[in-house]
């Protein structure tokens, strides 16, 4: 069992019957003698994907979360449920489209470094690589002699998601797009 003081970015644990990612960490250190440290901790809900913020001591104890990571592959999609197997032991494990929608611009057939959240051996959730790789098939034509630092453009890619690209990018170029935020990192 976890002290407040020992949670990392990405530590599972459970409150309330409810199992939660550890998403952000905030130490406050106190003003007073005596008074102790204080961590504002942000969480994720791995069913319901809520945030939940709590205020915790420093030796406050939490329990493990029981959540299992495994590395999966996209393998399909039939109707509204996606499907992903098992690299290691083949195992298919199925989600709604609905409970991936914010993973869905970013997701394509030969993708690798996804990981799956198995609670239970039933997944409720998928982590996808810090970027991915995705072709730009709609922008406006680029501009010879635009800097690096230069102005931005929108883009369309290859998934249907559209961000803001340098303008010196043209149509058929690949790039890598950070999946925490949604941004242009660099070309592919």
């Amino acid at each position: 069992m976890p002290k407040a003081s020992d949670l990392k970015k990405g530590s599972v644990v459970e409150h309330e019957g409810e199992v939660f990612v550890t998403q952000h960490i905030d130490k406050r250190n106190p003003s007073a003698r005596g008074a102790s440290t204080l961590f504002k901790v942000r969480f994720t809900n791995v069913r319901s994907n809520q945030k939940l913020e709590l205020t915790l001591k420093g030796d406050d104890i939490l329990k493990d979360g029981d959540l299992t990571r495994r590395a999966v592959q996209f393998s399909y999609r039939e109707g509204n449920l996606v499907t992903f197997m098992d690299t290691e032991n083949f195992d298919q494990h199925t989600l709604n489209a609905e409970d991936l929608e914010e993973h869905s611009g970013y997701m394509t057939e030969d993708l690798e470094g996804i990981t799956a959240l198995l609670v239970d051996g039933l997944i409720v959730g998928i982590e996808l690589p810090q970027a991915v790789v995705l072709e730009i098939t709609e922008t406006a034509p680029g501009i010879k002699g635009a800097s690096a630092s230069a102005r931005t453009k929108p883009a369309t890619l290859s998934t249907g998601l559209e961000i803001q690209v340098p303008e010196y990018l043209e149509t058929g170029e690949h790039i890598k797009v950070n999946t925490s935020n949604g941004k242009f990192v660099s070309r592919a």
